[in-house]
């Protein structure tokens, strides 16, 4: 749990980024991704489509694309797409725990352990899906092997229903013409935008109700809206910087998260290396302050101690002119140098 879970009554993180379905706020436009997506693998189409700009939740609405799909379902995933066209083939095999060599380097092996593989699922009844998260990352090679497996059919149904989940990217690609028949067999496309300012709202109560909060307000109206401006309607930034207001407001003893609060939510999350310049020059500063004050008594005491050069001087006795002898008939020539060491007497 989070340091303030406690202190605002949680049960759980409420925003936490993990593409947790439970946590899914099914606005609009998700209810309608959702929909396009069940369409897709459910009737008999051979591609959905699903993008979204980073943070939108494509991830979270395909964990509960998985929860609704029926129980007689295979479903392989791919997390990674910087793979090669044998790779992709042997991952699918391996997620579908096809029996087949691992290190067979012909396609063609694969292609055919996989087509057994779904024929015989579909005479059990079975549906197989394939989902490849961040598929703007395929090459056109992939693409163009994955058009390839849709080829695998019966007179009346693909065998093989592909999902693809990826970042606007990914519709450029398909763009291109060499991809025209990799388009042309998407059946069904839905693009998430992110979320208008009452849905934002909407989707804060929301999290914040699931997380054990139940039906208080915990952020004021002018937070709320410094939140969708900073976060432009993308659930994912909200979610960071609801995390790290709700910290902040923990940290100053308060029960709900003001504006103030908010905005340096925001500014700590959207732009952390401004904020740490500032901390640090603060830092710099206070520590210059500080060695000024302890080396500047310094420098003058021991200034005269020391010459331009920074050396240590050694004081020598000043010599002074001697004074001229005084005149006097008693005066005798000078003594020797024994003499001038021994005192001299007075007679009484």
């Amino acid at each position: 749990k989070a340091m303030y879970t406690t202190y605002f009554g949680l049960k759980e993180k409420p925003f936490s980024i993990a593409p947790n379905p439970v946590y899914l706020y099914m606005s609009r436009q998700h209810q309608e991704a959702l929909a396009h997506l069940t369409y897709g693998i459910q009737e008999d189409g051979c591609l959905a489509l699903l993008t979204g700009n980073v943070g939108t939740g494509k991830t979270t609405i395909c964990r509960c694309l998985l929860e609704r799909i029926p129980e007689k379902t295979d479903v392989a995933v791919i997390l990674n797409p910087k793979i090669s066209s044998l790779d992709l083939l042997r991952t699918i095999c391996e997620e579908l725990q096809i029996d087949c060599p691992l290190d067979a380097e012909i396609t063609k092996i694969y292609i055919d352990a996989l087509n057994q593989q779904l024929l015989r699922s579909h005479a059990a009844g079975r549906t197989t899906i394939l989902i490849i998260d961040e598929a703007q990352g395929l090459t056109p090679q992939v693409l163009e092997q994955l058009r390839l497996l849709t080829n695998l059919e019966t007179n009346t149904h693909k065998l093989l229903k592909i999902l693809l989940l990826g970042q606007p990217e990914l519709e450029t690609t398909l763009a291109r013409p060499d991809l025209a028949q990799v388009n042309q067999r998407i059946t069904s496309r839905y693009h998430l935008s992110p979320l208008q300012y009452d849905e934002c709202v909407a989707y804060v109560l929301h999290r914040m109700h699931i997380g054990g909060g139940g039906q208080s307000r915990f952020f004021s109206d002018r937070a709320l809206r410094i939140l969708y401006a900073q976060s432009k309607g993308v659930p994912r930034v909200i979610n960071l910087i609801c995390d790290r207001a709700l910290l902040g407001a923990y940290a100053e003893n308060l029960s709900t998260v003001d504006k103030a609060i908010m905005t340096r939510a925001a500014a700590e999350i959207l732009h952390p290396q401004n904020s740490k310049g500032i901390s640090s020059s603060r830092i710099v500063l206070i520590l210059l302050l500080f060695i000024a004050i302890i080396t500047i008594p310094a420098i003058f005491f021991i200034s005269p101690h020391l010459n331009i050069s920074g050396k240590k001087t050694i004081q020598t006795p000043v010599e002074y002119e001697e004074a001229p002898p005084i005149s006097d008939s008693r005066a005798t020539a000078p003594e020797s140098q024994e003499n001038i060491s021994t005192p001299t007497t007075v007679e009484q």
